[in-house]
């Protein structure tokens, strides 16, 4: 029969473990939000600039967002395409893949504040954010910083409850470290929104 210090034991043991981990993903564990954590992503989201104006993205197509003198910056081959998943907001591709390392970008326009990613549902303990500017606009880079690097995103806050984001995505396997994806999808969402600054 279990003594009372080893009831003890077994409660303490709980108690932690409940306290230690959350589920994220099935059969994955990722630590739970400390309170600390918490107060680190609301100062980064207190650094994030004032946006100069809105830019609605509503109803853009974001195969649209780049020009053709863009796509060629960025390498581009072949034709934009619709993203067989669409579920977070359209989203479009665009591969870059003449000669190797292969690589591609997504582009999508999203119904939500950029501040969702630090501190609001978004919000992964398993991602790695941090708070920039691009073009004079409040964005962050967002990617998962554990293993191999394999995509960075980069999220614009372009009009109140409207994001654009550029995700970089590394076709081939080990060719790119993180900092290189995170400035790929940087330069994207900034030539995108030149764009949408040339249509306002």
């Amino acid at each position: 029969m279990p003594t009372a210090s080893s009831k003890r034991l077994v409660a303490v043991a709980l108690l932690f473990g409940a306290a230690g981990c959350s589920s994220g993903d099935p059969g994955t564990a990722y630590p739970v939000q400390t309170a600390v954590s918490a107060m680190s992503q609301a100062a980064k989201a207190s650094d994030l600039p004032q946006r100069p104006a809105d830019l609605s993205v509503a109803g853009l197509d974001p195969c649209d967002l780049l020009s053709q003198i863009q796509l060629d910056e960025l390498k581009i081959t072949g034709a934009p395409r619709k993203a067989a998943d669409q579920q977070d907001g359209p989203t479009c591709v665009f591969d870059v893949g003449q000669a190797p390392p292969f690589s591609a970008y997504h582009l999508r326009v999203v119904g939500a504040d950029v501040q969702e990613w630090l501190t609001g549902a978004r919000r992964k303990n398993s991602m790695t954010t941090a708070p920039a500017t691009v073009g004079g606009y409040p964005a962050i880079t967002n990617y998962r910083a554990a293993g191999t690097p394999s995509d960075c995103e980069t999220l614009v806050g372009v009009a109140k409850g409207q994001t654009v984001a550029a995700q970089a995505f590394a076709i081939t396997a080990g060719a790119y470290n993180q900092q290189q994806l995170c400035d790929m999808s940087t330069h994207a969402a900034g030539l995108a929104l030149q764009n949408l600054k040339s249509r306002s």
